[in-house]
């Protein structure tokens, strides 16, 4: 093999032989002799040769994602003799999801949610030790502008919707509690909508931030949140109303939680009783998750808690159990093998 001329040769010195290879180095950074010889493609040929070409880059993940994922496109082909016209209508789709986004929308993210791959990321790299609160999806309406709230003050202002009141202590492993732990909250209000699904937010609105006490307590006010259908007026809504599917959640309340010294927490609670508990369009749902809130009927208890009106209130009591990163790890290096394991993966690495 001829090796590439050093760059201060005169090019009179050149021959043709190395002149060509130095071009398309400098036009594409690619010297074209140490590529792979890819003509002739055929149905049996056509996977190992996209690997192959893929192959000369310097990031070995990289390598290893792609080559899996020609592998399984490839397969997914063969194996369903997928047709033109069904290609041509899976390009389409995409280029229509593509156009759905904007600045405050990703249909995209929708589209991971409602086909599963949002969770299994989730689940594979937030792994959780037995013992400690369970993670689920964080979801598209985590905004940083929540307004710092304290300890038993109101996350919603009136009149956003009934009157739930949240209460709990922040502990690690062993029962310890954990004061200053950074805890936000958001969830939709009485009307299904989160604020910035308005055409017009003020400001943060059923969302806030506040830091567990000393004892590793913590408390808010908010409204009690309820079921609502995740954007399908686009190409993913279509996608799941053809696939027999209905595109609502389960009412939850979102919690994400940061501590010095711990893994952080990104969970939601969601209630018993709700009709979408088994069925939730983006498989956020998790057992341990699921409360029994109570319905406190007593007023005066209403009023003690700071709530405005006399009426009766939702309660909801969760201990939030953190695990140190080193504890999380173990968790997830576990997973990671087992799931490894369970699709028959060659080669590569988590």
């Amino acid at each position: 093999m001829v090796s590439i001329a050093p760059t201060n040769w005169p090019r009179s010195e050149l021959t043709k032989e190395d002149r060509e290879p130095r071009k398309f180095v400098t036009e594409h950074g690619v010297d074209l002799r140490k590529l792979p010889n890819i003509v002739d493609m055929s149905s049996e040929s056509i996977t190992r040769n996209v690997v192959a070409i893929n192959s000369s880059g310097s990031d070995d993940r990289m390598k290893f994602l792609f080559k899996s994922l020609i592998t399984h496109l490839h397969a997914f082909v063969r194996e369903t003799s997928l047709t033109t016209e069904e290609w041509m209508t899976a390009i389409q789709f995409l280029t229509e999801t593509g156009k759905k986004c904007t600045d405050i929308r990703q249909e995209f993210i929708l589209l991971s949610d409602t086909l599963g791959v949002s969770t299994l990321v989730d689940t594979i790299n937030n792994a959780k030790p037995p013992g400690a609160t369970e993670a689920t999806v964080l979801g598209p309406f985590y905004t940083e502008d929540a307004h710092e709230v304290k300890n038993g003050d109101s996350i919603a202002s009136e009149g956003k919707g009934e009157y739930m009141f949240v209460e709990g202590t922040v502990v690690d492993m062993l029962g310890n509690p954990i004061p200053g732990a950074i805890i936000d909250t958001w969830e939709t209000d009485g009307f299904g909508q989160y604020d910035t699904q308005y055409d017009v937010r003020d400001e943060p609105e059923c969302r806030g931030r506040l830091r567990s006490a000393e004892d590793g307590s913590y408390a808010f006010r908010a409204v009690l949140p309820v079921s609502y259908p995740i954007p399908d007026d686009g190409p993913v809504g279509r996608m799941i109303k053809k696939l027999g599917r209905h595109p609502y959640r389960p009412a939850h309340l979102h919690i994400r939680i940061e501590a010095p010294g711990f893994d952080t927490l990104v969970t939601a609670l969601y209630f018993k009783g709700d009709p979408y508990l088994t069925s939730d369009a983006v498989f956020g749902v998790r057992s341990s998750l699921i409360l029994d809130p109570e319905l406190v009927t007593d007023t005066s208890v209403t009023l003690s808690r700071g709530f405005k009106e006399a009426k009766p209130h939702t309660y909801v009591h969760q201990d939030f159990i953190l695990a140190k990163p080193e504890e999380s790890e173990d968790a997830r290096r576990v997973l990671r093998a087992v799931t490894k394991g369970s699709v028959g993966v060659n080669g590569g690495h988590f």
